[in-house]
């Protein structure tokens, strides 16, 4: 038999037997005669001799007493059961003798001749081509049935032209403006000093960009506050490798900050610059930086709005920061700070700086994205990192009077005294060459409505020193317009 097909029944053909007749016994041999000659035994699971691919031939056992009903082997069966002998063995005279067969009433039976051997052969030929019909027919239902199978539901795929490997993506895409930008941008861990206080070693996770080929690096002043005296700093570029930094300066008012490298590692590639007046809501926005300490993290979205006045605290104290900012729906989180926002160019239009979180206004509280986040726009933000790479400290414009920082809605109104009993309006300065005085109402600057005192200070720190704005005022239900021309303030204190 061969083992291709071993215990696979093949469908015999009506028209050939099953199993071929039961052959005669021949004469018993004599009790002092030769024995019969042994019958070969094949070797389990293999074909004792080259054949086809059929299926097995049939077995025909020994004849049981006619009293039960004889047992046949289907065809198919398999041709390693230890009753069975090989096709073509057996006596020269042809098949085993089978016992006697014995009628109910014990009379024996004479022997009948033994069937001529070409009768056998031709029967065992007959079963042969039998099998082999069985399976030419079987093969046919197969091969009809896979046909008839291509009509059923059946899944389709695409495969895809191009490997990851060898896939190129298009300058502009978000992949390629991160795959550029990335290697660009570190993530900023900052210690506090303060030996032996409770404060010691305490810090946070932020985001820098470099800005220039000397290893300056661009962040916001919050993220760095904590170690600006005595802590330590270092910054990790997206390759892994880490290098400690220190303060050249920072501004807490613009939160703006500026480091440098300590040794900073050659062929730097600073991020480009782009011009934050030119953009338009709408535009698309890219935001790299480190949510929660997950370093090099990828978002995007769109200018949600534009000049829009935030103060980074409170709104109460002269610590805070205030931006007219960038409004944009690129999920930012605690650890974005200072972080670049990109154009679909791969140009810094902007710091992440802020967020607005449900319950807790603006801040860098450690609530989680809502879709509100802010950004100081990138021409301020450079005005300002030059000043501190130059002099390390901030310039700020002023108009030389104090506003009330609490009303919102109708403007921004000139306190009736300053600080510690100041005069609210300085003496020659910018509001008083100007005209103005306590208790004015100050509604419009260059083309900006003003509601509020945060938002007066926003719009004064987009401009430069020595700026001449149009401002319009309030005063006895009156409205009337002036040009001031803004003066400045150096340092924080």
């Amino acid at each position: 038999m061969s083992t291709e097909n071993e215990g696979t029944a093949v469908p015999a053909d009506p028209s050939a037997p099953s199993v071929p007749p039961v052959p005669p016994a021949p004469p018993a041999a004599s009790v002092d005669g030769p024995e019969p000659a042994a019958v070969p035994e094949a070797a389990p699971g293999h074909s004792p001799r080259s054949e086809p691919a059929t299926a097995p031939l049939p077995v025909t056992p020994a004849a049981e007493p006619r009293t039960e009903t004889p047992t046949e082997t289907p065809v198919g069966a398999s041709t390693r059961s230890a009753a069975s002998a090989p096709v073509g063995a057996g006596a020269a005279g042809g098949w085993p003798p089978p016992p006697p067969a014995v009628p109910a009433w014990g009379a024996p039976v004479p022997p009948v001749p033994p069937a001529p051997r070409k009768r056998t052969g031709s029967l065992v030929a007959a079963v042969l081509a039998a099998a082999l019909v069985a399976g030419g027919v079987g093969g046919g239902i197969g091969y009809w049935a896979a046909e008839r199978g291509d009509e059923g539901p059946r899944s389709t795929t695409v495969s895809a032209g191009d490997s990851p490997a060898a896939f190129k993506r298009d300058p502009g895409t978000v992949a390629a403006v991160a795959n550029k930008a990335l290697p660009s941008v570190v993530t900023i861990q900052a210690k506090s000093g303060g030996i032996g206080s409770e404060s010691e070693g305490e810090g946070g996770t932020g985001t820098g960009f470099v800005y220039d080929k000397e290893g300056h690096i661009v962040t916001n002043n919050h993220v760095v506050a904590s170690a600006a005296d005595g802590g330590t700093l270092s910054a990790t570029f997206s390759n892994g490798k880490t290098y400690d930094a220190e303060v050249v300066g920072r501004a807490e008012g613009y939160d703006v900050a500026v480091l440098k490298l300590k040794k900073a590692p050659e062929e730097l590639t600073p991020l480009p610059l782009g011009d934050s007046d030119k953009v338009a809501v709408g535009d698309s926005t890219i935001a790299i930086g480190a949510p929660f300490g997950l370093s090099n993290t990828v978002t995007t979205g769109i200018i949600s709005a534009k000049n829009r006045p935030v103060a980074s605290g409170d709104g109460s104290s002269g610590k805070n920061s205030y931006m007219s900012a960038l409004q944009t729906d690129a999920s930012i989180n605690p650890g974005n700070s200072g972080g670049p926002l990109l154009d679909a160019s791969g140009a810094v239009i902007g710091i992440n700086s802020a967020i607005r979180s449900t319950g807790n206004g603006f801040g860098q509280s450690q609530a989680g994205s809502i879709g509100l986040g802010f950004a100081i726009p990138v021409n301020q933000a450079k005005n300002v990192a030059e000043q501190l790479i130059k002099t390390g400290k901030p310039v700020y414009p002023v108009i030389g009077a104090t506003v009330n920082m609490n009303d919102r809605g109708e403007g921004a109104t000139i306190a009736p005294e300053g600080a510690g009993g100041t005069p609210s309006v300085s003496p020659n300065g910018p509001a008083a060459k100007a005209g103005l005085k306590p208790g004015d109402v100050i509604t419009g600057f260059g083309d900006r409505q003003i509601d509020s005192g945060p938002t007066l200070i926003s719009e004064i720190w987009t401009h430069q020193p020595g700026d001449s704005v149009q401002l319009t005022y309030e005063r006895d239900g009156k409205t009337a317009t002036t040009t001031v021309t803004l003066g400045e303030r150096t340092g924080d204190n």
